[in-house]
């Protein structure tokens, strides 16, 4: 910021009066200011390197416009850290900072509410609570009271209002795909833990089948753990069978990828001979394997600035996350269509 230009200077260069530039660069909710002048007062802004003096709104506001974020490993996983940058860019956009705590998605509740604490001890605004992969938990207790929202999992207890992907869904999608290309004989490939994506996405397996006219077959379903070994295990039990499918919905690419290793070893072509469909869309893996692999997307990205826009609108007495407490917001799925999906053999 330019210290010896004024608010006065950027309403002269604006052409408008001084509460209007005000009321422009603070956000101010109730102000009736149309789109060109905004862009007028903003540019002057820039122009003259014009920003609010942070020290001085911070005390007229009562908010230090920081945004704690805490994060149950996200920060140190790849595919779902998007949620991060989702949230970082929203809350960048509305002018506010993120801080962020790496948590043990392990820890104890005396070290989840440590870490609200010190967050709250560095005066944030509200917090963001985001976890690796969908999954309910009892929120930290000393997050009463304070504006919150949870990315990627569900408060047992519904105080605190949520975001979540929509897994049933987006399953769905994947095992349709199957379905449309000719395929009848499908098998999958799922998950050991008790969490909501687990259920869900074989929830809507059994149901894609059930409204194709299809015989869910329990023998078709193999469970392993969800990752590259897990997917391998499941796959050769599961094609290394006089009868077996001809197309796999795998519960994630970590699974299809050791699925894909299976049938080379059987000497099963993809996807001539089998078909593969995964999910989450972890793109390292998905779009380098060959054939690449059609998948679903987790809206990691939406989820972070989802959750940051209604945690700010929050934070400025905009809306009430009162209101969406009751239900969790479920975002989009959306397929991804790569190479490894045909009609099945013969």
């Amino acid at each position: 910021m330019n210290k010896s230009v004024g608010i006065k200077d950027v309403a002269a260069a604006a052409g408008v009066s001084v509460t209007t530039v005000s009321h422009v660069l603070n956000d101010v909710s109730y102000a009736r200011v149309g789109a060109e002048t905004r862009e007028r007062v903003h540019d002057a802004a820039q122009r003259l390197g014009y920003g609010p003096n942070r020290m001085a709104q911070a005390l007229r506001t009562q908010r230090s416009g920081m945004i704690g974020f805490i994060s149950e490993e996200i920060a140190t996983t790849p595919h779902a850290g998007r949620i991060i940058l989702g949230a970082e860019e929203t809350a960048r956009a509305r002018g506010y900072n993120i801080m962020i705590i790496n948590s043990a998605i392990t820890g104890s509740q005396d070290s989840r509410e440590s870490d609200v604490a010190d967050l709250l001890d560095r005066q944030v605004d509200g917090i963001l609570y985001a976890t690796m992969y969908h999954r309910r938990l009892a929120v930290p207790k000393n997050l009463a009271g304070v504006p919150a929202v949870l990315v990627d999992s569900e408060d047992t207890s519904q105080t605190v209002c949520s975001v979540i992907p929509d897994e049933v869904r987006g399953a769905r999608s994947a095992v349709q795909t199957l379905i449309d290309a000719g395929h009848s004989r499908i098998g999958m490939i799922t998950n050991t833990d008790d969490v909501p994506a687990t259920h869900s996405r074989l929830r809507a397996f059994k149901e894609a089948l059930a409204d194709a006219g299809l015989v869910f077959d329990g023998n078709l379903v193999q469970t392993e753990p969800s990752e590259v070994p897990g997917g391998y295990a499941a796959a050769s039990r599961l094609l290394d069978r006089p009868d077996r499918p001809t197309a796999v919905f795998c519960y994630n690419d970590r699974m299809a990828m050791g699925a894909y290793r299976a049938a080379a070893e059987l000497g099963l072509r993809i996807p001539q001979d089998v078909s593969f469909v995964g999910f989450d869309n972890q793109q390292l893996i998905a779009e380098n394997l060959y054939p690449a692999l059609t998948t679903v997307a987790l809206p990691h990205y939406e989820m972070g600035a989802w959750a940051a826009t209604q945690l700010i609108d929050a934070i400025e007495g905009k809306t009430d996350l009162g209101s969406l407490v009751a239900r969790p917001t479920i975002l989009d799925c959306p397929l991804v269509v790569r190479d490894s999906v045909a009609p099945p053999p013969g």
